[in-house]
């Protein structure tokens, strides 16, 4: 924290590249998320949306830059340090990555009993009360996967990434797969989850509709960088070609041009 009551970032993102080979995916993104605040990272596909916020997750090792948490280098810090700070991360993934063999209580607090915060007694009733909260009865915890619909699939998976109460709160593609109703829903969710928790929470999406639901900020990620950042309520009249382009998805425009080069 600076002098002056100023507020610093939770989540600060500066210079990060990252190539797979000769294809240069992150080309220098610099993002600042603000305490208890939702953004959004729009783009097209492949322009590296999973691939920030994997890199943030550790999941995959940056090239380049730095990713602070909490005023902290994450990679620079001591191995334990950086997993105590990543493990305030509750992650939606895209397809719901939910454990097949297990039942939905167990997916739901399989962090919780991988890290030996709960007995599997105790892993039921946490399991019961957020299932609660994503509006599904206690007796879908003895369901398995299978037996889901995919708006239920994902209901479960936003359980299971609250079931902590993070701090910090990532979603990946949340409304992919699912009918604009059911999107709405899972939108309505993710904004209840966050604004209870107090949590940080970054969104990958090329869903507009959903984009706007969801996010206080809006940056769109292209050509590697972040292009344009926002308030949501003016993504649609940004001023930015780029932005426009996508955002009103016309044909003509610069990502066209760029992708012709």
């Amino acid at each position: 924290m600076s002098g002056g009551g100023t507020i610093e970032p939770k989540i600060r993102i500066r210079g990060l590249r990252k190539s797979f080979g000769a294809k240069r995916v992150l080309d220098g993104v610099d993002l600042d998320v603000m305490p208890k605040t939702s953004t959004v990272v729009i783009g097209g596909s492949g322009t590296g949306k999973s691939v920030l916020l994997k890199c943030i997750l550790g999941l995959i090792p940056p090239d380049e830059g730095e990713i602070w948490i909490d005023g902290e280098n994450l990679l620079t810090a001591r191995p334990a340090r950086a997993r105590a700070l990543r493990d305030q991360i509750g992650m939606l993934f895209q397809n719901g990555a939910l454990f097949d063999s297990r039942p939905v209580w167990e997916n739901v607090a399989f962090g919780l009993l991988a890290r030996g915060r709960v007995t599997r007694a105790e892993a039921r009733t946490v399991a019961a009360r957020v299932l609660a909260q994503v509006g599904l009865d206690a007796s879908v915890g003895e369901l398995s996967p299978a037996e889901l619909s995919g708006g239920m699939q994902k209901r479960v998976g936003l359980a299971r990434a609250i079931a902590a109460e993070p701090s910090i709160m990532f979603f990946d593609e949340p409304t992919t797969g699912l009918d604009p109703i059911m999107g709405a829903v899972i939108d309505g969710l993710i904004v209840d989850c966050v604004k209870r928790l107090g949590s940080t929470s970054i969104t990958i999406t090329h869903d507009m509709a959903s984009a706007q639901r969801i996010g206080d900020r809006i940056a769109m990620l292209q050509d590697g960088k972040i292009v344009w950042e926002g308030d949501a309520a003016t993504v649609m009249n940004s001023g930015n070609d780029m932005v426009d382009q996508f955002t009103h998805g016309r044909r003509e425009g610069p990502i066209r041009m760029a992708l012709r080069r």
